[in-house]
């Protein structure tokens, strides 16, 4: 059996109780922290929590070894780990596809995802969300600015009355990247790159989603860019056209 447990967004206590129960069942748990990552712990924190050792696989043992924790998974018990909710990445799916190829039983428990946090902190409406896009740093895509692929994606939801949640690189075990350059993406750089393409569009910040102290911001991506928003980890959504509600939402939570 292979389990895979999203952990939430924040720290140990995010996780749900059935994915607590997942990990403490287990008898082996495996768990990967670059596609995102709880800022708000560490690992001796998780695996005191859970009352378990937890094995952390960098991108290469995911993506190109995983036979480890598929073999485990032919034998035993196993729940493999991942920030926010577990499906998200492409990587996870990979995961479980090979492990259903091998004849072994897959399931999965949820957790909060930081697309639905979003909506909930923000107050725009979870219906009203496009597609959403990733803003990487710029030399992380070999170019200056903007991705046209980042560009397209805000234009076409905003044609369609459509807000768009941007997510924010983060660089965590990538051999291409010094340890000297920035780990994760600050909303008021990402505001800074976006300005260019949407000068005086609105935009609003969600920090710390999850945490006991997050931060709501709306402004113009000009104004945001000249802001602080403390400790990671941030997103940036770019609203449509505001209903009646979300206008008075943001205004009163976000001091638009």
């Amino acid at each position: 059996m292979l389990t895979f447990v999203g952990l939430g967004l924040y720290d140990e206590r995010s996780v749900t109780i059935a994915g607590r129960d997942a990990i403490r069942e287990a008898d082996r748990v495996f768990a990967e922290f670059y596609t995102s990552r709880l800022v708000g712990t560490d690992l001796e924190s998780l695996e005191a929590f859970h009352e378990t050792a937890i094995e952390v696989r960098d991108r290469a043992g995911i993506e190109r070894d995983p036979e480890p924790i598929l073999d485990a998974a032919e034998r035993e018990d196993v729940a493999f780990l991942t920030a926010g909710d577990t499906m998200v990445s492409t990587t996870h799916t990979d995961l479980r596809l090979r492990a259903e190829e091998r004849g072994v039983e897959t399931r999965v428990v949820h957790g909060t995802t930081a697309q639905t946090a979003a909506a909930s902190l923000t107050g725009l409406q979870n219906y009203r969300f496009g597609k959403a896009t990733t803003l990487p740093f710029e030399r992380a895509h070999g170019g200056d600015g903007v991705p046209d692929s980042v560009v397209r994606t805000i234009e076409d939801n905003r044609s369609r009355d459509l807000h768009t949640l941007v997510y924010l690189d983060i660089k965590v075990d990538d051999p291409h990247w010094d340890d000297g350059d920035d780990t994760y993406m600050t909303a008021d750089h990402a505001a800074t790159l976006l300005a260019e393409e949407f000068p005086e569009t609105l935009a609003v910040v969600v920090a710390r989603a999850g945490s006991p102290d997050p931060v709501v911001a709306a402004g113009t991506l000009s104004e945001l860019a000249d802001s602080s928003f403390g400790d990671p980890l941030h997103l940036l959504v770019i609203p449509a056209e505001l209903h009646p509600i979300e206008e008075e939402t943001l205004d009163a939570i976000a001091d638009a």
